[in-house]
């Protein structure tokens, strides 16, 4: 019998096939890795070029694309989720040239973007130049309060609004005044300006496309200052300010203008300057200013003040060089400068020095003192070295008040209450204005003289306050106002003999008159 033997399988073979079934049981069994998508987020605005004010309804769209936005009134957009990687965010409106911010988005971050659009162009032309101006370039004596006026115009007749910009400075300086800004107006008022002064001006015109054009320098010149005669203290809001006019109340100049209280004004015997005193510094203190109103400057390092004085105690050297002023028991003579202070004279024990005047004439000094109540008044000569000091008017019933010399010095003139009236706050109920011989003799009131059919004197109920002898000697200026607490006082002007008595200003008070 014959014997089968299997054939025999090369070893190779098994080795291969054990391999490729390794393999395929390997590849069955091996996970593939996915990774995560990371985002952030976009914050935008757009603004427009020519304005640099945002644009409201322009498109937002980005590569890769997310969605689609808009701005809203502020000219901002917000995306959301969007991918970590590089972005595309493109905007568009009509009229612009689209803008395209290419930025990379990092996880979490909230990444802020701002796309300035401009104008596509078109056939928009700039708007002509501002013509025909108000004043005239080049005019003279204008007013320190004027409106300025010009004409704007453009060839394009959509752009029916225009819109100006008006800037002013004065010759001589860089300063630079924005009277108007982004206006369809074609006036603006200038206020503030200084007399006998250049100013140029010049107006920028832009239509609503942006296009602008600035137009000429032009010029004027203010007025003179006025040569008033009449200086006065006038109530504004919860203050007081210094004017100067002329006899019917016309030039009105406005001297001061400030939170604080100025008083007590007295032009110069060199008719340069204006003396006050203000209480700027939290006390009433010397200042001088130009009769225009420039130039304020502090004087006195000391206050002026003392037992009721508040401001009112000092007066000017008849050659206008020097003031004098009181603080206190103490009078002190000064350099119109500031410079050269000196103590000139000390009160009576127990009293204060007030009100003053000092006649170049006979080169003495008149002066009030008081005592710790206002009634408690007496009037002094003394010569103008600050010595012998004398006695003049003594301590009489009623209060007593503003002593001042005429023009030779022969006379003085003071106001007293004859009610005889005494309350806590100084009121007054009959005061009249008297003048008087250096002797004490002639004592004469000015107030109480009646005219053919009684007309002149001061009406019933009423007081005259605050005399002054005009700077020619001829007129008396003061003070008439009603008894009644917290009146309103009137500036009024009389003859030397107290007739012709004549309102001049309402609403003003402490007059001074060249």
């Amino acid at each position: 019998m014959k014997t089968l033997i299997p054939n025999r399988i090369p070893l190779v073979w098994i080795t291969q096939c054990l391999l490729l079934v390794s393999a395929l049981f390997a590849g069955g069994c091996k996970e593939d890795t996915v990774e995560p998508t990371l985002y952030g987020a976009v914050e935008g605005v757009v603004i427009d070029g020519a304005t640099n004010l945002p644009l409201a309804n322009v498109s937002i769209t980005t590569n890769p694309a997310t969605s689609s936005y808009t701005t809203d009134a502020a000219g901002k957009f917000s995306i959301p989720d969007v991918p970590v990687g590089e972005l595309a965010v493109t905007a568009r409106k009509a009229d612009y040239r689209q803008e395209v911010a290419n930025v990379y988005i990092n996880e979490n971050q909230t990444l802020p973007v701002s796309l300035t659009l401009s104008k596509a162009a078109t056939s928009n032309s700039r708007p002509n130049l501002p013509s025909k101006p108000r004043p005239t370039d080049g005019a003279t004596a204008q007013p320190v309060e004027l409106t300025l006026r010009w004409k704007v115009s453009d060839p394009d007749k959509v752009d029916s609004v225009l819109y100006s910009d008006v800037t002013l400075f004065e010759s001589n300086s860089t300063d630079r005044r924005q009277l108007l800004t982004n206006s369809t107006d074609s006036s603006v008022v200038a206020t503030g300006l200084k007399f006998n002064t250049t100013y140029y001006w010049q107006v920028t015109v832009r239509d609503k496309a942006g296009e602008l054009v600035r137009g000429d320098v032009w010029s004027f010149r203010t007025r003179e200052v006025p040569d008033n005669a009449f200086l006065y203290v006038r109530q504004t809001g919860s203050n007081t300010d210094i004017y100067s006019s002329d006899a019917t109340g016309g030039n009105l100049v406005r001297l001061t203008n400030s939170p604080f209280v100025e008083a007590s004004p007295r032009l110069s015997p060199l008719l340069d300057k204006v003396a006050y005193t203000s209480n700027a510094s939290g006390q009433y203190r010397l200042y001088t200013m130009n009769r225009d109103g420039s130039d304020q400057r502090l004087i006195s390092p000391l206050p002026v003040e003392g037992y009721n004085n508040f401001g009112v105690a000092y007066c000017w050297s008849p050659d206008g060089a020097q003031l004098l002023f009181a603080n206190n028991d103490k009078l002190w003579r000064i350099n119109r400068d500031g410079s050269g202070l000196v103590l000139l004279a000390t009160a009576p024990s127990g009293r204060n020095f007030r009100e003053c005047d000092w006649n170049g004439q006979i080169n003495r000094i008149v002066v009030q003192t008081v005592g710790a109540s206002i009634y408690d008044s007496e009037i002094y000569l003394l010569d103008a070295n600050g010595t012998n000091l004398t006695q003049l008017v003594g301590n009489l019933p009623g209060r007593l008040d503003s002593p001042s010399f005429n023009l030779l010095g022969n006379k003085v003139m003071y106001t007293r209450d004859l009610s005889s009236y005494v309350d806590p706050t100084g009121r007054q109920l009959d005061a009249q204005i008297f003048v008087q011989n250096l002797d004490g003799t002639g004592v004469t009131s000015l107030s109480a003289l009646q005219g053919t059919g009684g007309a002149g004197g001061k009406p019933v109920g009423t007081n005259d306050v605050y005399p002054r002898f005009s700077g020619n000697g001829a007129k008396v200026v003061f003070v008439n106002v009603s008894n009644v607490n917290q009146s309103v006082p009137e500036v009024w002007q009389m003859d030397l003999t107290g007739s012709n008595r004549a309102r001049l200003f309402q609403n003003a008070t402490q007059p001074d008159a060249k």
